[in-house]
């Protein structure tokens, strides 16, 4: 772990909207990847639109590296359906995290990242300096499926001893 830069804690909030791959609903939960971490929220029965509202942290080696999200519908019997994926980038938000914004009213809005065919936002993101972190909320909206987004959060957690951004 000696390229740790930090903690990115992802903040998987609810899903919208999302397919159906049961008879009338799904049983959803969202993974988040990146590299050969792989974390996942609990999953929600019989709902399209689940609140999650759960913290998943990954080590952040290279803030390059692009994180997956991906949403299954949780089957007792068989193979979890998949409900879609979307990929983000966390290099603004990085950059946001350089800034000296100390002294700067909460709820600041530091920098927006408007969706473009080059990204899964399904509107404007917003990073913000909120309660002296930086937070960005995401709405990502679902590929390889039919409809879904999923709304997530990210913070950083700063490691004692790790490189510093």
């Amino acid at each position: 772990m000696e390229n740790l830069i930090g903690l990115l804690r992802v903040r998987v909030k609810r899903g919208v909207n999302l397919a159906v791959r049961d008879v009338r609903s799904s049983d959803p939960y969202a993974v988040v990847k990146i590299g050969k971490q792989k974390l996942k929220t609990r999953f929600i029965r019989k709902d399209v639109n689940p609140e999650w509202n759960e913290d998943l942290t990954l080590s952040i080696m290279d803030p390059n590296v692009p994180i997956k999200l991906i949403v299954y519908d949780h089957d007792t019997f068989s193979k979890d359906d998949k409900m879609g994926d979307a990929e983000f980038e966390i290099i603004s938000f990085m950059e946001a995290m350089k800034m000296n914004l100390e002294g700067l009213p909460s709820g600041t809005i530091v920098k927006r990242i408007l969706p473009s065919r080059q990204n899964c936002l399904a509107e404007e993101s917003c990073i913000s300096w909120t309660g002296g972190k930086v937070v960005q909320d995401m709405i990502l909206r679902l590929r390889n499926v039919e409809c879904g987004e999923v709304e997530i959060q990210l913070h950083w957690i700063d490691v004692p001893g790790s490189k510093s951004i």
